[in-house]
């Protein structure tokens, strides 16, 4: 039977209205433009736009947005909080962040060129909206954004990026899409659209709960069902929470109601479970994650596994477990090197690293070895320069780490593991298994270790219930040590394999009778005298596990009541729990063996017990055991009867009484104070845990992805300042059409009297054409029969006085020539301006009028 677990926010808890995140960089202003220009009307949203910007530039942004869009448009500001139908434009030289459903600005925390707002962004939202962000990346550079819509992936929220061909710069599209980590895809203009109706979907009434819960259930079941069929995978092990929302997260894609009608869906469309499969495999990864764990990787476990093997001849073997594309194997690898290195005498030494997913995309990319430029903040440089190559727009991981990498597309909890393993690293994999497969996996990865390997866990796993296989290198640590020990021999049990098999009942039962050992009898008659002759006795381990129980115990030891717990300090009878408890610390501590002479049981006054318990070092096995020998005393009949007779031997039994008393005082006393010391670490041990989640919580966990160059920023500027050049290109044609209109010819010159501009009619005068701007006057050709130009021109400019004449033409026109400065309208002088305007007409009306 499966169980659903149904996130519903509580209508007190969700931010209203819902957040949609926009992040563009070079090209960004156009679809920006488009996608505001199709959201319609009363859409009850908040929208929050991050574009690259140069910080010394005044933003324009706020005024070009408002012209594509009947919603406010506003510049963020701290503490605003956000209402809907309205725009909010990131400020220059800002990073924006949301907490509450209001804005939040801060300094850039990376020099200019290195900053990646977008994610800052994104990363926010994720936190804070949850399964309600929406991420959505249009044109841009490089791949801000891309880790982003990761983490609002990772929370079950929307991400939507913008068709790569549509985009004037296709980097940052593109790189989302590498990343795996997008829902829709689809033009600007097409994209509001399409998040209204996921939207919608996802606020649609829901039906009763305990109705719903029955139907999904069964739906559920089916989908797994047809998904095992589909993919050779079996996801029913998973957190039934996280396959509930993720089957939501396609359902609302496709605005189905139910699982039941996406159940139907998938029946009739066998591709969606394709997609359905990738859905499920989310793959969060990053170089050198969580970079304290790295370094006590590197100081302490990888030195003291090359120290136990022979200088020169170390061959060590690690698997990396759920690898997604490749980053934590590679990071092994490289700190691997640097180890090796500074340890010269292992310079010959060599690691084999074994890495597998489940998914086969994330694989072939971890094969190619080529990443984002974005790596750049979680890769050191000199990192960078040493195990990396610049390669197509990111860089190449170098061949010798490549080398020491095999990758395989394989299922662990379905296929058989890796062994022999000095290294097993599995981070944040478990945290999507049920409980129930995780105490399955942990007693696994024992056996796929060597004695003495080493484990890693995410920070949020631990090996829970199989603490005696493995310990922590220190309390906060997630590298543990394989512990090699009889109950963890006797614990490790594997994961149930549902690949076909061909074995039955019978054959299995065959098999075993077959591989039966033959009958000792020394072993039998070693095994009669153990159980009847040997006094009882039981094996603990360090914090008072039992291990091992040899011979009848129940006189002295009795499970407590509530939950099973098999340690000796809670089943130890009250008559000797006190003292037990000192002597087995001090029999630890100490190294030695210590005796309890005439304990009395609480339930049978008659009986007395010897105890002595013994810290066993014979056998590296048995390291940090003791055994616990109990040895009764029977009473004499005198003393039982003591308290009835009034004579002489009452004294005796009080003074026993008393001085058991005064004991067990004194071992509370000792175990008080040794409490008290342990709960006074564990209080400042706590202490300094909060401080550091804290401290963490304040920081932004994610990684960030790529340095953006100032490139980025230019483009910025160019796509805000297009608009303005199309209005002026615009007063540019109308100026031109009215020159043009005046049918003057008009001739604008520079400081050096070389041609800038003129209209079509001055080709009547002088022969002009497009290729001769920036010609001098001198070397011009025309029909006007005026040599004192170039002089007159000169004379203007000299005495700032316009120069006007009528100037007759070799082919019988006259114009009046009228010479002006050029003014600008800061009043500054560049050049001069010729007009000619014909008169011949009035000439030759002056010309007869002179013969009448």
């Amino acid at each position: 039977m499966v169980s659903i677990s149904i996130d519903r926010q509580s209508p007190a808890t969700t931010p209203s209205p819902r957040i949609v995140a926009l992040g563009a960089s070079a090209g960004g202003l156009e679809p920006l433009a488009q996608f505001f220009a199709n959201v319609p009307a009363g859409s009850g949203m908040a929208y929050v736009v991050v574009q690259h910007m140069d910080p010394t530039h005044k933003p324009m942004l706020s005024d070009l947005l408002q012209r594509s869009t009947s919603m406010r448009v506003h510049e963020a500001s701290e503490s605003l909080r956000l209402e809907a139908d309205t725009v909010y434009v990131i400020p220059p030289n800002a990073e924006l962040t949301v907490a509450g459903g209001t804005l939040h600005l801060a300094d850039p925390t990376k020099p200019r060129g290195m900053r990646l707002p977008i994610d800052i962004l994104f990363n926010s939202l994720a936190r804070d909206q949850g399964n309600q962000a929406i991420g959505v990346v249009l044109s841009g550079m490089g791949s801000d954004g891309t880790l982003g819509l990761h983490a609002i992936k990772t929370q079950g929220g929307l991400t939507v990026v913008q068709k790569p061909e549509s985009a004037q710069f296709d980097s940052m599209p593109r790189s989302a899409l590498a990343a795996g980590c997008t829902d829709i895809v689809a033009l600007p203009a097409e994209l509001p659209e399409r998040i209204l109706r996921v939207a919608a979907a996802g606020m649609s009434t829901p039906a009763p709960l305990t109705c719903a819960i029955e139907h999904s259930a069964s739906a559920l079941h089916a989908i797994l069902c047809l998904l095992r069929e589909r993919s050779k995978h079996d996801l029913a092990l998973y957190k039934s929470s996280t396959l509930v929302r993720r089957i939501e997260r396609r359902m609302a894609v496709y605005k189905l109601a139910s699982m039941q009608a996406y159940e139907s869906f998938v029946r009739q469309n066998p591709l969606e479970l394709d997609l359905l499969f990738k859905e499920m495999l989310i793959g969060v990864t990053a170089f050198f994650r969580d970079t304290a764990v790295w370094q006590e990787l590197k100081n302490k476990v990888l030195p003291a596994l090359l120290e136990r093997c022979a200088p020169g001849v170390a061959n060590l073997r690690a698997w990396v477990v759920g690898c997604s594309t490749g980053e934590e194997a590679y990071s092994l690898a490289m700190a691997f090197k640097e180890v090796v290195d500074a340890l010269p005498e292992y310079g010959a030494s060599a690691l084999q690293i074994f890495a597998t997913d489940l998914s086969a995309d994330a694989i072939a990319v971890a094969r190619k070895g080529h990443y984002p430029a974005a790596i750049v903040n979680d890769v050191a440089p000199e990192r960078l320069a040493r195990f990396f190559s610049v390669h197509a727009g990111g860089f190449l991981i170098d061949k010798s780490i490549r080398e020491m990498v095999l990758f395989a597309q394989h299922d662990v909890i379905l296929d058989p593991p890796f062994t022999k393993l000095d290294i097993l690293s599995c981070r944040n994999l478990m945290i999507y298994f049920s409980a129930s497969l995780q105490q399955r996996l942990v007693p696994l990865f024992h056996y796929s270790l060597r004695p003495g390997g080493a484990l890693l866990l995410g920070g949020s796993e631990t090996v829970g219930r199989s603490h005696l296989l493995f310990t922590p290198v220190h309390p906060k640590s997630r590298l543990y040590w394989r512990v090699d020990n009889g109950s963890g021999a006797a614990a490790t049990f594997f994961p149930v394999h549902h690949r076909s098999s061909s074995r039955t009942t019978e054959k299995e039962s065959n098999l075993t009778s077959l591989s039966a050992p033959p009958v000792n009898l020394q072993s039998l008659a070693d095994q009669v005298l153990l159980q009847v002759f040997s006094p009882p006795a039981v094996l603990v381990n360090e914090v008072g596990d039992i291990v091992y129980i040899s011979g009848r115990t129940g006189r002295y030891l009795e499970p407590a009541a509530g939950k099973a717990n098999w340690n000796i300090h809670v089943m130890a009878r009250p008559g000797i729990r006190a003292q037990l408890t000192v002597a087995l610390r001090t029999a630890l501590q100490e190294r030695k063996s210590v005796d309890l002479f005439g304990l009395k049981l609480d339930d049978e006054a008659g009986v007395t017990v010897n105890i002595t318990v013994q810290a066993l070092q014979d056998h590296k096995a048995l390291e940090g055991m003791a055994m616990i020998v109990f040895r009764e005393i029977a009473v004499p009949a005198a003393r039982r009867g003591g308290r009835k007779s009034p004579a002489g031997p009452v004294e005796p039994a009080l003074a026993d009484e008393l001085a058991r008393a005064q004991e067990e005082v004194r071992a509370l006393r000792q175990e008080m104070h040794a409490s008290q010391e342990e709960l006074q670490a564990a209080n400042e041990e706590l202490q300094s845990t909060n401080e550091e989640l804290q401290s963490a919580n304040e920081e932004l966990t994610t990684s960030k992805e790529e340095a953006q160059s100032m490139n980025e920023e230019l483009q910025t500027i160019n796509n805000e300042l297009q608009s303005k050049l199309d209005d002026l290109a615009l007063a540019q044609s109308d100026m031109r059409n009215l020159l043009n209109s005046t049918e003057i010819a008009t001739l604008f010159l520079d400081n050096e009297l070389n041609v800038r501009r003129f209209t079509d009619q001055i080709t009547r005068v002088i022969h002009l054409r497009e290729g001769d701007i920036g010609r001098p006057l001198s070397e011009l050709a025309s029909t006007l029969l005026y040599p004192q130009l170039l002089a007159d021109v000169h004379e203007t400019l000299r005495t700032l006085a316009f120069c006007e004449k009528e100037i007759a033409t070799t082919d019988g026109h006259w114009y009046s020539v009228r010479i002006m400065p050029y003014r600008t309208h800061a009043n500054v002088i560049q050049g001069a301006v010729i007009t000619f305007v014909e008169i011949t007409a009035s000439k030759q009306l002056e010309a007869r009028l002179r013969e009448l």
